[in-house]
C-alpha cells in the first residue's frame, strides 16, 4: 500500500510550555484550523478534546499527553502559496504534554520521540521555571523549537519583555519572525517580517487571513525588527553574509531555506506570537512548523544496538528498511483494553503481524494499530516510518521498549526517568478492595514510570510514590474513579536517602558450624562516597581465586540488599562504591546464603565507619505574589529553611521569589500560601537535587518525630 502522505510532508512536534502557558487552548485551535475538530473547545468550560480525562477538565491542568494528527496546507497567504503547494496537506502528529511539574514524565517521553516543538510561553509572565525544564529536556533530546508568545491580549502583556526573558534564560539565538500589533485588549494581529505585511485574523474564530499594508505608527519598527531578523538569518549563511554585507536584496525563499537548515541544526529559534484564545497568530504558527521544524526523514537515522553481535546500528528513516520502533506510554482504555503509543523510526508494521520486544526478547503479536485523536480513534491496516500510533493488546510491553522486526533485533536507547521523591501509606477500605487495589496499582505504574509501589513485608503496608502531592492525589483520584477502589491514605512522605561521607573498611563474617553442614562466608569491603546522583557501583577486586568466582554476585545480592534497607534509619542508601577486596571460603561450609549475608553484615558496618548522613530532595519553587505580602512571604519561607536566591519583578507590582526549600517543609503550602496572600499569589515547585539533612533534623527523623 503507497504512503498516504510522503515522509517529507509529515511533522511529529510537541507542544511543551510552563503550566497555564496556553498550551492546550493552542492545540485546540490548531485542531479547529485544521479541520479535526468543528468546535473550539476552552479550557476554562471544561470541553477541550485534548485534556479528556474528568480530572483534567475539572481542574484545568493536562495530565497525561495526549495524541492527535491534523492536517494542514498551508494557503492562507493568497494564491503564491497555493501554487507551491501542489495540493498537497501536510500530516501533523501532535503531542499535547503537561506543564505540571509532577507530570514531567509525560514530558520527558513525549520529546524523546517527537522531531521538534513548539515551546508556548505567557506573555505576561515569559520564560517561567518550568519552561527552563522542558528547554532543557528538548536540549537533552537535541529537539529543534520554535517559539510562541501567547496571551498577548492580557493585562499586562509584553512581547519584548518575554523575549528578553528567553534572551536572558533560555537562548540568545531566538530570532522574532513575526511581532504584535498592539498589546492587551488594542492586540489585533500580527506583523510578518518575512512579507512585511499586517495579517489580520477575521471571522468568528479568526479563521479568515487579510494582508494589509502595515499601520503607518509600526512602520519604522517593523523595518528595525526585519532588519535584525535577516541580520541574524545572514550571519549564519557564508552566501547570504556576502549578500548582506554587499548590501544586496535577499529573497524571502533564501531567508526562509537557510532559516529552516539553522533551525533544524538547533543554531536558531524562531519566535512567533499572539493570542490563542483570541484566535490570532496559530496559523503562522502552524505555517512555521511547516516551515521550518523538521521531518522524519531531516533527521539523521536513529541509533541503536545490534542484538545479535552487540555493534552500534542505525536504522534509515525508510519505509523499506527493518522496522524499529519506540513504545513511549501505556493507557488503559475503558473500551479496547491496553493501549500502547508507539512510534516508528524506520519500516512498516502491518496489523496482526507479529513483532520482537528487544527489552525483554519476547515476541508479541500486533493486534489492532490505532491511530488516537485524543481520546477518539481510528483502525489502520498499517502504520509506516514517521508516524506515531497505538497498538492494543500487547501483553508485556513497557514504557522505553523497543518493538522491532524479529529477524534483524536492534534495541534503541531507553528512556530514563527521574526517582519518586514523596511517598503515601494507602490501605483499602474494605476487604473487597484489597484485590482490586492491587490490580488498580499494577495498571497504573505500568502508565507511569515515575510512579511506584512498594509493599512492607514486615508491616504489611503498601507505600507508593510518586514526583510530588498532586501527583499522589490523582493516582488516589483514578483509583476510585476508574477501577472503583476506594482507600485510605496516610500522610505524604519524604523520600529520604542514606549516604556515606568517607572512605572505610570492614570484614563481615558468617560461621555457622554446629552438626550437620555448616555455613561459611567471609568477606573484607571498601566503601567510598561517590558524587551526588551517580548511583552504586560494585567493583570485584578479588585476585587468584580467595573467593571463588561463583560466591561473588552472592556477595554483591547482599550488599544491595542491605543498601536497600539503609542503616541509619531504614531508608536506601545511594551514591557509593563498594569494594569487595579480600575475604575467604570453605571448601565444603561456604554457599551463596552464606556470601549474601556475610556481604551484608560488612555492609552495615563499612557504612557505620564511613560517616553516615541523610539527604532530603531539595525543591525549587517560585513564588509569584503582589508586592504588599513579601514580607509575610519571605518570613514563612525563610522559616521553612528555604533559601531564597533571587527576587525579581513581573510586570506592575508584582514580585517573583526564587528559593529552594526541603521538601519536608513543602506539604500543604498551597493552603500556607492562600492564607498569607488572601489567595493572590501562585507557586511552582520542581525536584532539583538532593542535600545532607541538619543533624538535628536528621537525629528527630530518626526518631519518627517527623
Amino acid at each position: 500500500m503507497a504512503r498516504e502522505y510522503p515522509i517529507e510532508r509529515t511533522r511529529d512536534i510537541g507542544i511543551i510550555a510552563h503550566i497555564d502557558a496556553g498550551k492546550t487552548t493552542v492545540t485546540e485551535r490548531v485542531l479547529f484550523y485544521t479541520g479535526v475538530s468543528h468546535k473550539i473547545g476552552e479550557v476554562h468550560e471544561g470541553t477541550t478534546v485534548m485534556d479528556w480525562m474528568e480530572q483534567e477538565r475539572e481542574r484545568g491542568i493536562t495530565i497525561t499527553a495526549a495524541a492527535t494528527t491534523a492536517f494542514w496546507k498551508p494557503t492562507y497567504l493568497g494564491q503564491e502559496q497555493i501554487a507551491n503547494s501542489k495540493g498537497h496537506e501536510y500530516r501533523i502528529n501532535i503531542i499535547d504534554t503537561p506543564g505540571h511539574i509532577d507530570f514531567t514524565v509525560e514530558v520527558q517521553r513525549s520529546l524523546r520521540v517527537l522531531d521538534g516543538a513548539v515551546v508556548v510561553f505567557d506573555g505576561v509572565a515569559g520564560v517561567e521555571p518550568q519552561s527552563e525544564t522542558v528547554w532543557r529536556q528538548a536540549d537533552k533530546f537535541k529537539v529543534p523549537r520554535i517559539c510562541f508568545i501567547n496571551k498577548l491580549d492580557r493585562m499586562g502583556a509584553s512581547f519584548e519583555r518575554s523575549l528578553n526573558s528567553i534572551y536572558e534564560r533560555l537562548t540568545p539565538n531566538a530570532v522574532p519572525v513575526t511581532i504584535p500589533i498592539g498589546h492587551e485588549q488594542e492586540h489585533e494581529g500580527v506583523i510578518d517580517l518575512m512579507r512585511m505585511r499586517a495579517v489580520r485574523f477575521l471571522g468568528e474564530h479568526g479563521e479568515k487571513i487579510e494582508l494589509a499594508e502595515i499601520p503607518a505608527p509600526l512602520r519604522k519598527s517593523a523595518e528595525e525588527w526585519r532588519h535584525k531578523m535577516v541580520e541574524k538569518i545572514a550571519e549564519s549563511d557564508d552566501t547570504l553574509t556576502e549578500k548582506y554585507l554587499e548590501g544586496k536584496e535577499i529573497s524571502m525563499e533564501e531567508l526562509k531555506s537557510t532559516l529552516r537548515k539553522v533551525t533544524l541544526e538547533y543554531k536558531l529559534v524562531p519566535v512567533f506570537c499572539g493570542s490563542a484564545l483570541k484566535n490570532k497568530g496559530v496559523q503562522l504558527v502552524l505555517d512555521g512548523v511547516i516551515d521550518y521544524l523538521p521531518s522524519p526523514s531531516d533527521l539523521p537515522p536513529v541509533k541503536g544496538t545490534d542484538l545479535k553481535t552487540g555493534a552500534d546500528e542505525a536504522r534509515e528513516p525508510k519505509d523499506d528498511a527493518p522496522f524499529a520502533a519506540l513504545a513511549f506510554k501505556l493507557q488503559s482504555d475503558p473500551y479496547v483494553g491496553q493501549l500502547t503509543y508507539f512510534r516508528v523510526y524506520s519500516g512498516t508494521l502491518n496489523a496482526g503481524s507479529y513483532v520482537l520486544n528487544s527489552a525483554t526478547g519476547e515476541q508479541e503479536r500486533v493486534g489492532r494499530i490505532l491511530r488516537m485523536h485524543a481520546n477518539s480513534r481510528e483502525e489502520l491496516k498499517e502504520i509506516n516510518t514517521g508516524n506515531i500510533g497505538a497498538i492494543v493488546g500487547l501483553k508485556n510491553t513497557h514504557t522505553g521498549d523497543t518493538l522491532c522486526d524479529p529477524d534483524k533485533p536492534i534495541i534503541l536507547e531507553k528512556i530514563v526517568f527521574p526517582e519518586p521523591v514523596v511517598g503515601l501509606k494507602i490501605e483499602p477500605k474494605t476487604k473487597a478492595d484489597q484485590e482490586k487495589m492491587g490490580i488498580a496499582l499494577r495498571r497504573l505504574s505500568e502508565e507511569d514510570p515515575t510512579f511506584k509501589i512498594k509493599g512492607d513485608p514486615e508491616t504489611g503496608e503498601t507505600i507508593i510514590s510518586g514526583m510530588g502531592e498532586l501527583h499522589l492525589e490523582i493516582i488516589v483520584d483514578r483509583m476510585k474513579r476508574e477501577f472503583s477502589v476506594v482507600a485510605n491514605v496516610g500522610r505524604p512522605q519524604v523520600a529520604y536517602k542514606e549516604t556515606i561521607k568517607k572512605v572505610a573498611e570492614a570484614e563481615g563474617k558468617y560461621i555457622r558450624q554446629s552438626g550437620g553442614r555448616g555455613q561459611y562466608g567471609h568477606v573484607w569491603l571498601r566503601v567510598e562516597p561517590r558524587e551526588r546522583g551517580k548511583g552504586f557501583e560494585f567493583i570485584n577486586e578479588i585476585k587468584g581465586g580467595i573467593i571463588p568466582q561463583e560466591f561473588i554476585p552472592a556477595a554483591e545480592k547482599g550488599i544491595k540488599e542491605a543498601m536497600e534497607k539503609g542503616v541509619m534509619a531504614g531508608y536506601p542508601m545511594v551514591d557509593m562504591e563498594v569494594a569487595l577486596y579480600d575475604g575467604s571460603y570453605h571448601e565444603v561450609d561456604s554457599s551463596e546464603a552464606a556470601f549474601k549475608i556475610a556481604g551484608s553484615i560488612a555492609l552495615q558496618e563499612a557504612a557505620r565507619r564511613a560517616g553516615l548522613v541523610m539527604l532530603e530532595p531539595i525543591m525549587k519553587i517560585e513564588v509569584v505574589l503582589p508586592e504588599q505580602f513579601l514580607g509575610e512571604v519571605t518570613g514563612d519561607l525563610n522559616s521553612k529553611r528555604a533559601r531564597i536566591e533571587e527576587m525579581s519583578e513581573r510586570g506592575l507590582g508584582i514580585k517573583v521569589i526564587d528559593a529552594k526549600v526541603p521538601l519536608a517543609e513543602t506539604f500543604g503550602y498551597v493552603t500556607t500560601l492562600r492564607s498569607l496572600t488572601q489567595g493572590r499569589a501562585s507557586f511552582t515547585m520542581e525536584f532539583d537535587h538532593y542535600e545532607e539533612v541538619p543533624n538535628n533534623i536528621a537525629q528527630q527523623i530518626i526518631e519518627g518525630k517527623r
